[in-house]
């Protein structure tokens, strides 16, 4: 008896299988880790449809930029015939050819966009698969601020993330030496800030980060400036629990800060900037949000600028410093 009411105990109810395969089939069953490229996007408490909105751009500029996404099945038919001829082969070793078979075929044909967990409220992580992340998001910006065309309704910031690592200093002191290379290492230079958010995260220090990405910057190339109103390259820093998130981006200015709702706003000033071109300081100021705009825009600008503490307006010691 007691056996059998602990048995029951043990058994799960219907409704776990059921969230699992839910969780699954949005994409939840993988989570952000190091090592990951995509698109890591802010939202205002709709994730789920936030998803949908970024499937749905993502796949129409993808396939603008890079064509139609293809699958073949070309995989299964080589399954077929292989597992035809080898019908004398020991059943354990015909069975294990046939899960290597199944793994290499799903690894072959992952999507070009795919969801995952991001470990945030109100963000969502895109992975990104045979794509540049941030060439797609550029002139997905670019095409927005150009049109003034509104495509989207509950994405708010869509950040390109080029390279992650693991969210301890020395891990990101190591990555970036490499990955800010192809922008900041000798001959290559330019003018530049660093903005930083830390998600569910208390370990890292933002003074730390900032300073030590900086000084990593200046040593590639003695040349490399900060510039906090109008820089040619902004280096943005996205920590979520123990990942970090890395991309070096252009027109961070131009474009609002990568804000999907901001960056097709009419502006005077637009007109006389192009995008990825060094102008006037005065061509780069970013217009504040009027009374009349939506108010989760409004909310979320607000707390961007109070978690970022204005620190462009009070640069500290060497100049090194950032949004």
């Amino acid at each position: 008896m007691a056996a059998a009411a602990g048995a029951a105990r043990k058994r799960r109810p219907k409704t776990h299988f059921a969230a699992a395969r839910a969780k699954r089939a949005r994409g939840g069953g993988r989570q952000l880790e190091a090592g990951m490229r995509g698109i890591l996007i802010t939202c205002n408490m709709n994730e789920r449809k936030c998803v949908g909105e970024a499937y749905s751009l993502l796949g129409e500029y993808g396939d603008l930029l890079y064509g139609p996404e293809q699958f073949s099945d070309q995989e299964e038919r080589l399954s077929g015939s292989e597992r035809e001829e080898d019908d004398d082969d020991d059943v354990e070793a015909a069975l294990k050819k046939e899960v290597d078979q199944i793994r290499a075929s799903t690894e072959q044909k992952l999507r070009r966009f795919q969801s995952v967990e991001s470990g945030a409220n109100n963000v969502v992580f895109i992975r990104t698969q045979g794509i540049e992340p941030e060439n797609l998001v550029h002139h997905i910006l670019k095409d927005m601020h150009t049109t003034k065309k509104k495509k989207t309704r509950v994405i708010l910031r869509m950040l390109p993330i080029s390279g992650t690592c693991k969210a301890f200093m020395e891990d990101m002191k190591k990555y970036t030496e490499t990955f800010f290379e192809p922008w900041f290492k000798a001959p290559n230079k330019g003018t530049f800030q660093i903005v930083y958010k830390a998600r569910n995260n208390s370990h890292m220090s933002r003074e730390e980060v900032i300073k030590e990405l900086a000084g990593i910057v200046g040593s590639l190339n003695p040349e490399n400036k900060v510039d906090l109103n109008n820089p040619q390259y902004t280096v943005v820093v996205e920590i979520i629990k123990n990942v970090c998130c890395l991309s070096v981006v252009r027109d961070y200015v131009l474009f609002r800060k990568y804000n999907l709702q901001e960056v097709v706003k009419s502006n005077k000033e637009d007109a006389e900037q192009k995008p990825s071109s060094l102008t006037e300081e005065k061509n780069s100021k970013v217009v504040k949000p009027k009374v009349e705009e939506e108010e989760e825009n409004s909310k979320e600008i607000k707390q961007e600028k109070e978690e970022e503490g204005e620190l462009e307006t009070k640069p500290k010691g060497n100049d090194m410093l950032t949004v």
